[in-house]
Order: structure tokens, then C-alpha cells, then sequence
């Protein structure tokens, strides 16, 4: 299935966007992350560099359909995704055209495109969320959750691309059966969430044992009420489990500017990465730019082994979802 065939359901919305105006001189951002979160980082661009951006924000899913849709005439000069999948499938239609030298060599390799067509911006972990007073036991590996005893307890997001990047890890790693048989499963436990944040609160007001998470939702609340004030704790999976995937927020060049090219080394500059270690608690890629403090190291992570490249499945892991009714 073809990756417009498989967003079909998602793209109107978007393609409504299509008819906003755009000064001709602004450098215009397509963003699957939110305003709440990169509108500070875009105005501390504007003021820096005296540009005018646009940004249409969207889901990056929905971002990624609306850029196949559009091809070579899409009026996007940057593709800011929240994952690598949305990226990869870009990428994949050729519609990126590659992230200079001087830019890419900032990001360690593993954290990026192997080809060069996108950058790593931001790291994200893989976490379960959890009530220390309702879960006695934690599941080794995602797959535990599967057990009858999970039901109604554990909350996921179908919806959220961080959710299907990481059923895309699942693929990779077990395949598309054994991947089907657990998003069955998860029809039958999960309680369906839209967003990752919706979770962490319901989980926090004992609605809620357990969910699927980023772990950046968690310490940015931390941040505004204190780690002892919070009820729910965070925990990862054994070693390699596709639970503990490290994702990362990433972006592409669709049109090769000068103005293009400044907004993305300014997401990687000193600015850009503190804004998102101490901000947005998420893992800043650069070296010499250190995470919050609280945060696990990123080497300390017992991630799978994932060429987040291969994330670029994104229609094949929506329909696995779509079959399995979660979406």
C-alpha cells in the first residue's frame, strides 16, 4: 500500500492548510511538533537571524501525506517531524534534498539518516509510565502486556507518531504477524489515548495503572511541580526490547536555501539544543550540550538494535494498526 493510499484518512484536514497564505519571503516550516513547543524556539530563530517564518503545524503523519500529495510543488522549505518514520518516508519519495556537510557531521551517527537526507535534532526514550501503588510488578518486555491481567490497565496512543515509530521498530525486529498479534491484543487491554501527555495524567490521577509514553512528558511536568510531588514513576523494559526505543525529533530540507539551511543549524546550534534539553527535558543530540541533569544517560538506555533509517515504514505500520482496529 502506497504511503498516500494509507494517510488518506488523515490528509484532508491538512490539505485544507494547503490555501493559507504565505509571505513570499518567509521561510515556511511544515511542523509535526506542536506550537506550545517550537513557537519559542522560532521566535528566538526570527530575532537571531531577522527572518520571517511561517509555520503550519500538524501531525507528522499527516505532514508526511500532505508532502507526497504535493511533490515538487509543495511550498515547504523544512520538514520538522517528531519522529524518523515520517522523515524516512519523505525521504524515501525523494523529496528531501539532503542536509549539508557541515550541518550533518554536528549529529553522531545513529541519530540520523545514513544517507544524509534528514538530521537528528532531539533524542527521545521509550518509557512505561506507571502508579507504584497499583503496579507490584513490571513487565520485563512489552510483549507482557499482553497478559489478560493488563486490561483496562495500560494506556497507548495509535494515533501519535512516536507510537507508530516504535510498532515500526516492532516490525523490524519480530515482524509484521507477531506485531499484528500484539496490537490485537493491546484492542483488547489498552485504553486508547490521543496524546502521550493525556496518559501521563490519567495515570497521575490514578485513572490509569500504566501507559506508553516518551519520557520527556514526565520530566517536563516534573519540572513545574517538583519530582516529589509526583505520583507515577517511570521504568524501561530488559535489554533490547523494542519498548525501550530511542527515537529522535528530526528534520529535512525540501528546498535548498540559505534561509533553509540557517533555521536547521540554528535547531542544532547551543541555543536550539538547550532549549531542548532544559525546556522540553528531551535528549540534546550535539556534543558538549549536556541533558537535565534527572535524565538517564543516553548510553545508559538498553535500546534495541535500530537503524531509525529503516523507520521509513510508515504506511505498512499504519494499516498493521488500522487492521487491528486502533485506529
Amino acid at each position: 500500500m502506497k504511503l498516500r493510499g494509507a494517510l488518506a484518512l488523515t490528509l484532508l484536514p491538512i490539505l485544507l492548510l494547503s490555501g493559507c497564505s504565505v509571505e513570499d519571503d518567509a521561510l515556511l516550516v511544515y511542523s509535526g511538533r506542536s506550537e506550545a513547543l517550537l513557537g519559542p524556539l522560532v521566535e528566538k530563530f526570527e530575532q537571531e537571524s531577522g527572518l520571517d517564518v511561517e509555520v503550519r503545524y500538524a501531525g507528522s503523519a499527516e505532514l508526511a501525506a500532505q508532502l507526497l500529495e504535493e511533490g515538487e510543488n509543495s511550498p515547504a522549505d523544512v520538514f520538522l517531524a517528531q519522529d524518523a518514520g515520517a522523515l524516512g518516508a519523505a525521504a524515501k519519495a525523494g523529496l528531501l534534498t539532503g542536509i549539508p556537510d557541515e550541518i550533518y557531521s554536528l549529529v553522531p551517527s545513529g541519530y540520523s539518516a545514513a544517507d544524509q537526507s534528514w538530521v537528528g535534532v532531539s533524542g527521545r526514550a521509550r518509557v512505561l509510565v506507571f502508579d507504584p501503588g497499583k503496579v507490584s510488578e513490571l513487565p520485563a518486555s512489552i510483549f507482557d502486556l499482553e497478559d489478560a491481567s493488563w486490561q483496562g490497565r495500560i494506556g497507548i496512543a495509535p494515533t501519535n507518531a512516536s507510537f507508530q515509530a516504535f510498532v515500526t521498530a516492532m516490525r523490524i525486529l519480530h515482524g509484521d504477524a507477531r506485531t499484528l498479534a500484539w496490537l490485537e491484543a493491546m484492542k483488547v487491554n489498552a485504553v486508547i489515548y490521543e496524546k502521550n501527555g493525556a496518559i501521563l495524567e490519567a495515570v497521575e490521577a490514578g485513572q490509569l495503572d500504566a501507559g506508553l509514553i516518551n519520557h520527556y512528558y514526565w520530566y517536563a511536568r516534573a519540572k513545574d511541580v517538583g519530582q516529589a510531588q509526583m505520583n507515577s514513576r517511570l521504568a524501561q523494559f530488559q535489554a533490547a526490547d523494542a519498548g525501550n526505543l530511542v527515537n529522535v525529533a528530526g528534520v529535512g530540507i525540501l528546498n535548498s536555501t540559505d534561509a533553509a539551511e540557517q533555521f536547521v543549524s540554528f535547531l542544532l546550534s547551543e541555543t536550539g539544543q538547550q532549549y531542548f534539553a532544559q525546556e522540553t527535558r528531551e535528549y540534546p543530540l550535539v556534543e558538549g550540550i549536556s541533558p537535565a541533569d534527572e535524565l538517564t544517560p543516553l548510553a545508559d538506555i538498553p535500546t534495541p538494535a535500530i537503524d531509525l533509517s529503516d523507520l521509513d515504514t510508515l504506511a505498512e505500520t499504519l494499516e498493521l494498526i488500522r487492521q487491528a482496529g486502533l485506529i
